[in-house]
Formats: C-alpha cells, structure tokens, sequence
C-alpha cells in the first residue's frame, strides 16, 4: 500500500481520546472517531482490521475504539505513520469507565474485553488487565522505533509541547483543548446536547457533545 503518513490515536477509550481527537482537529487534521457502531464483537474480529485499514483512506487520523486493537495491521498498512498511545492512571482510568458506562454491555465491550466480560462493572480486574496489557503490547511493539509512538497522560498535563514536535507541528496559541472531563460534562451545553441525544433514542457520543 503506498506510504501516505496517518495518525492513529491508539490509547483505550476514557484516556483523553476526545481531548486529543480535537487537538488534531486544531491542528488541521481531518480526524474520525469510534467506527462499526453496529458491528457485533465476532465481527469486528473478523474484518474490523480491514474496515479499519479502508476508512483511514479518506482521514488523516483516527481514534477511540476499536483502532487501538489494529495498531499492528495499521503500521503494516501505512508505513511511515505515526502512533499516539494515550494513558493514565489504572484505578483512575476505571473509575471513569465505570462512571461513563460501566453498567453498558455492548459489543465493542465485548470485543475489547472478551463476550462474558462486557459488563466493566462487574469485571473491574479484567478490565484493568487488559488495558495494561494493551499499554504494554504497544510499547513493545515500537520499542525500537521511539520515533514512531507518542506516549502521553493528558490527564497529567501532556499537551501541545508534547504532541507539536512529535507531529512536526508549530504549536497554536489555543490551549490544549480538555474535553470530556467531569467539569465538561457538568456544563449547561454538554447536558442540553447530551438530553436531545437520549430523547432521539441514540447513544451520546463524546465528539458529538463537544
């Protein structure tokens, strides 16, 4: 496949993946986020790492679920790309998860974390375990290519004096944007958004709220 440089953002869900999601927008990349909605977890085993491969064609980065899983067949797939993995800490990245949808069993769920394992309420050590490990396949991975992975906490303050020379990016004078945090999703707008959302009968998505 010819080399065309991506980004892939490929830190697990409720790591600062809306955060980074529009600073890559400020900074002029054309970004999709979660994809294969409807898919169900067999599926996106199946051919998620095809249709993942097809949809970047028409991006210049990507994030959230289910593109952390492909990270291998996307560097395959597009040489020369660059790969972010988003972290922070374990308890405090459950604890999100929990907050955000922890009572929710869907098949994203299911194919991150296994069919009978979907449900992070219940299953609070599987899902910490599997987030390390993914952490720690990625870094492995690219552990002689430093100059292909970005490993930020946003959540510790990484930012723009991390992401812009990694990019090869000036830095704007916006600030690094913090979304989907607690005071963002308590504001008056994300609660109107979010309110229209549901009475529609679908499932909020944080880009969709910004």
């Amino acid at each position: 496949m010819k080399n065309i440089p991506k980004v892939f953002c490929i830190g697990f869900h409720k790591t600062g993946t809306t955060s980074l999601y529009a600073a890559l927008q400020i900074l002029g990349y054309r970004v999709t986020g979660t994809v294969a909605h409807k898919w169900t977890a067999e599926q996106l085993r199946e051919d998620g790492a095809a249709f993942c491969i097809e949809t970047i064609k028409n991006f210049d980065a990507a994030e959230d679920m289910p593109w952390p899983h492909f990270f291998r067949e996307l560097d395959e797939a597009y040489p020369g790309s660059k790969f972010i993995l988003t972290t922070r800490q374990p308890e405090k990245w459950f604890t999100s998860i929990d907050n955000h949808f922890g009572h929710q069993e869907t098949e994203l769920n299911a194919f991150a974390y296994g069919r009978d394992k979907a449900r992070a309420r219940d299953n609070r050590t599987h899902w910490i375990e599997t987030y390390l490990a993914h952490n720690q396949a990625v870094r492995d991975f690219f552990k002689d290519r430093p100059d292909d992975l970005l490993d930020i906490d946003i959540t510790m303050g990484d930012g723009w004096a991390e992401l812009c020379p990694f990019l090869g990016k000036n830095e704007p004078e916006a600030p690094f944007p913090a979304k989907n945090t607690s005071a963002h999703r308590t504001s008056l707008a994300y609660r109107i958004k979010r309110k229209f959302w549901l009475l529609a009968g679908k499932t909020p998505h944080p880009e969709r709220l910004l």
